[in-house]
């Protein structure tokens, strides 16, 4: 009976040392097709302008600037206003003249976590484990009827990322992401496809973002992607206004 526990046990380890390298083959297997995780690594900036559409012919120009390590800025322009949204490496901060608001502004901790998730340079799967997230591997699932591959992340502050891969590209064609706060669960569905090379490495030229009801209400085409291009951090600092201080400072004059 004894022996057959320890039989048991020593199964049950081999199965989860294979279930998390095949997990951690998925992962490199990725990075490869988009790749190398060299060439990922010569990148040290990027910049993406493209087309935003709504629907209901609701359309918007639409850009956004990452550099090493974790800066990020996005912009989101209509009808001569442009709506600035930036991460400079510690704070988030944004300006939103649509809602009458023309002046910098602190995003909260729980609107921050979309951009941080925009802010991580190389993405969730490169370094995971430097970054303190977890991967495993869940097996085949479908995509508007075709098979993927599906990795779950969970990332260092709880939240997590379900990565939906086509097998044949080893590329990611949908993400689900399930946000925790305080309590209550926000998820999104994002879904990429019409990859192109640049600098050698693959971006997604098609990105769709929505609910898993309707994952296509929201498209941005990209009309142009750069990458190794000059961006001052001047571009993604916070403004003087927010500043410890600045309204002291500014009583005083």
């Amino acid at each position: 009976m004894r022996h057959a526990v320890i039989v048991l046990i020593a199964v049950s380890c081999l199965s989860v040392s294979a279930h998390a390298q095949t997990a951690e083959e998925l992962v490199n297997k990725n990075i490869q097709a988009k790749g190398g995780m060299e060439k990922i690594k010569a990148i040290t900036s990027v910049r993406m302008i493209g087309k935003f559409d709504g629907g209901g012919g609701f359309t918007a120009e639409q850009s956004q600037e990452n550099k090493r390590p974790n800066l990020v800025r996005e912009t989101f322009s209509l009808q001569g206003m442009t709506a600035i949204t930036a991460y400079d490496g510690t704070t988030g901060w944004r300006i939103r003249p649509f809602g009458g608001h023309k002046d910098p502004q602190l995003i909260g901790e729980d609107n921050l976590r979309d951009l941080l998730l925009d802010a991580d340079f190389d993405g969730p799967l490169v370094d995971y484990k430097e970054k303190g997230n977890t991967v495993e591997y869940l097996g085949h699932d479908t995509v508007d009827g075709d098979d993927a591959l599906r990795l779950k992340v969970t990332l260092r502050n709880g939240d997590i990322i379900y990565y939906f891969l086509d097998p044949d590209t080893n590329l990611e064609i949908r993400k689900e992401v399930q946000e925790f706060i305080r309590g209550s669960v926000r998820e999104s569905v994002v879904e990429l496809g019409s990859y192109k090379a640049v600098g050698g490495v693959m971006f997604p030229f098609s990105i769709s973002q929505g609910s898993k009801d309707n994952p296509r209400a929201q498209t941005t085409t990209v009309e142009k992607m750069e990458v190794n291009v000059a961006i001052p951090d001047s571009e993604f600092a916070l403004p003087a206004s927010l500043k410890p201080g600045a309204k002291a400072d500014a009583g005083k004059k």
